[in-house]
């Protein structure tokens, strides 16, 4: 079981896992091009589950929680470990999120079903990272999956 007081949300991503101009039309476009970042993740026992699960989710609620910033997330035995990806969007992307405002940046959290503890604490602490507007608007600048891993590194430094 994985440790959030031992784990940071940059650990999580990997270059391959981030994309920077994820060009898509709409939120399912969204969430297909994000589940298809983790295609190769060695914890993904079934890319097919993951995406149904991520889409499962989506159905009960929107993962759009405002201030450009759609967190899509699922937990399935699909995946061994928690894994994530991140993009920024080319343009705005409707989402239909919580305030009405189109989204730029998308966090996929997939975690394993016995991990509800984890899979809650992490996306707790996505959404404070997100929460600040500079933290947001650094991610929004990065030109490339390493700068952005950077800026999680550096806003994590910065929150504790």
């Amino acid at each position: 079981m994985l440790r959030t007081d031992a784990l940071s949300v940059a650990s999580l991503l990997a270059p391959e896992r981030v994309r920077v101009g994820l060009s898509a039309a709409g939120k399912e476009d969204v969430i297909e091009a994000m589940v298809d970042l983790l295609g190769e993740a060695a914890a993904v026992r079934d890319l097919a589950q993951v995406r149904e699960a991520v889409l499962a989710r989506e159905a009960v609620m929107s993962t759009g929680v405002g201030k450009g910033l759609a967190l899509p997330h699922a937990r399935t035995n699909a995946v061994a470990e928690t894994v994530a990806a991140f993009a920024v969007t080319a343009g705005p992307v409707g989402y239909g999120a919580l305030d009405g405002q189109p989204v730029r940046l998308v966090f996929l959290l997939v975690g394993p079903e016995d991990e509800r503890s984890t899979h809650v604490r992490l996306l707790s602490r996505i959404s404070r990272l997100m929460n600040r507007e500079a933290f947001r608007a650094r991610l929004l600048q990065a030109p490339d999956a390493e700068a952005v891993l950077a800026v999680f590194r550096e806003g994590e430094e910065e929150i504790g």
